[in-house]
């Protein structure tokens, strides 16, 4: 997700802050449980360890712009939240990400009710809305931080990920090999506060992003 040519406001200087990852699980797995409201840039959220009414999903998949307008769409997701996960650096910036040196991915949160639609959902929506054979980021949007990954919050969401991506390679849809990993959830920090509902309250810059981006006509294609 390139800054020029983007129509990005002026940011605030308010660090963003992070959604901490709660139970540790025997295997070694880190998981946590959905929050009772939405984040917003410069709070945060300690994770319950239970909660009957949502669930929480992790996803990678180049500009977070288009991946949460992708899983914000979908009846029965509550909200999709931008963010930057998988890194080594503390309370990243958008600028800090985007020079590819901090380790994280865009990412967004999913939250779900699953009384209306599945973990298995959501990940096709996922695989339909990224091109997972592109190692390198997604379309336009080149480095380590634009590349895809499916970050699993528990055991069940692992066994779930690895099923689906299998079930992909299988299916001959892709003649290159799917590279998207799947990867333990980490530290989720959630990204500065222009960035949330890009799609919404910048809908021109959103669109002429999506076009010239090559993701439009990618997804038209297929």
């Amino acid at each position: 997700m390139n800054v020029a040519g983007r129509g990005k406001p002026r940011r605030k200087t308010t660090r963003v802050l992070a959604v901490l990852a709660g139970l540790a699980l025997a295997v070694g797995l880190l998981g946590w449980q959905p929050a009772a409201s939405t984040e917003e840039e410069g709070t945060m959220t300690m994770p319950n360890e239970s909660h009957a009414e949502t669930k929480e999903a992790i996803f990678a998949g180049g500009c977070f712009w288009c991946i949460e307008a992708a899983f914000e769409l979908m009846p029965g997701v509550i909200e999709a939240i931008s963010g930057y996960t998988g890194g080594h650096v503390e309370n990243p910036t958008y600028e800090e990400v985007a020079t590819g040196t901090t380790g994280h991915y865009e990412a967004v949160l999913v939250r779900y009710d699953p009384e209306q639609i599945t973990y298995e959902e959501l990940l096709e929506q996922f695989w339909k809305s990224v091109n997972p054979t592109d190692d390198g980021g997604q379309f336009y949007d080149r480095g380590s931080q634009y590349a895809t990954a499916i970050f699993y919050l528990d055991e069940e969401q692992r066994a779930l990920a690895e099923e689906s991506k299998r079930a992909l390679e299988e299916s001959g849809v892709f003649d290159e090999p799917i590279v998207t990993r799947i990867l333990p959830a980490q530290i989720f920090y959630v990204a500065e506060s222009y960035h949330q509902d890009y799609y919404k309250t910048y809908l021109s810059q959103y669109k002429a992003y999506s076009k010239a981006s090559g993701r439009e006509d990618y997804f038209k294609e297929k």
